[in-house]
């Protein structure tokens, strides 16, 4: 066994490259027959690795805050603005921007999907928030079934889904955000790769947050290759060091295909 693969492993890890996307590497978390007690440790770990170093606080600010704010300020609306958080996990990323959202006096309705019953399970079992709310589907129920929420976001799922799964997800954001979709992911680097390899170690025991964290990074995105696989009228923004937003707006006549800001 590699030192990569034990989660508890000290930080000393094999050399690996980085050049390009490794899509063939799967995480561990993502067979359907991992251990269930380190799986739901992993995704009750997210709410703390996620505050470390997705910048969900940043991205709330800069993108999600005004959105939501003339969305719930909206003449005659009678409703919360609502986000839908897709792959949500364990639901951490979704409870704070509700409450971030909260605390700014703006009323959000959150709505959670997953299609894996383990991870909604975790979501539920977390204490609960007023207005979230989660359900075992994939964005293309919600599509069919013609709902529509201001916000659509994600996190950490971009570098799990093949191409063509790629496409449905944005295909799927574009239907059902009236306002913004913005899927935030890890940005590939060596520097991300070392500096997760160290800071990981003392979260990780009995833990798959360093072992799938790493394999995360190995199949995440640099900010051209996210922009060469956006379709028009979607950009690739930088956040920080380690982040990527693939972001889509409504779009407006003439718009330019994907690129990076």
């Amino acid at each position: 066994m590699s030192p990569e693969s034990r989660p508890s492993a000290p930080a000393r890890t094999r050399f690996v490259s980085l050049a390009r996307r490794d899509e063939r590497l799967t995480e561990i978390m993502d067979d359907p027959n991992c251990d269930p007690e380190r799986l739901r440790r992993t995704l009750q770990g997210f709410g703390l690795v996620n505050r470390a170093v997705a910048s969900w606080g940043r991205v709330y600010r800069t993108h999600l805050r005004p959105v939501l704010a003339a969305a719930s300020a909206g003449a005659g609306r009678g409703r919360p603005a609502r986000v839908l958080d897709v792959g949500c996990g364990g639901g951490d990323v979704l409870r704070r921007i509700v409450a971030s959202a909260a605390r700014d006096g703006i009323a959000v309705q959150g709505v959670g999907i997953d299609p894996d019953p383990r991870a909604i399970a975790v979501a539920a079992g977390a204490p609960r928030m007023p207005g979230v709310a989660y359900r075992q589907c994939f964005s293309s129920d919600l599509v069919a079934a013609g709902e529509r929420f201001d916000v659509v976001l994600s996190n950490h799922l971009l570098h799990h889904l093949a191409a063509d799964e790629l496409s449905g997800l944005l295909a799927d954001s574009e239907a059902l955000a009236t306002g913004l979709a913005v899927h935030s992911d890890i940005a590939r680097s060596r520097l991300a790769y070392a500096a997760f390899a160290i800071g990981a170690v003392p979260v990780s025991p009995g833990t798959l947050l360093r072992v799938d964290g790493l394999r995360s990074i190995r199949r995440s995105y640099t900010p051209m290759e996210l922009a060469a696989a956006l379709p028009p009228g979607w950009n690739a923004e930088r956040v920080g060091l380690f982040r990527l937003l693939a972001v889509q707006r409504p779009r407006t006549p003439g718009g330019a295909g994907a690129r990076v800001r």
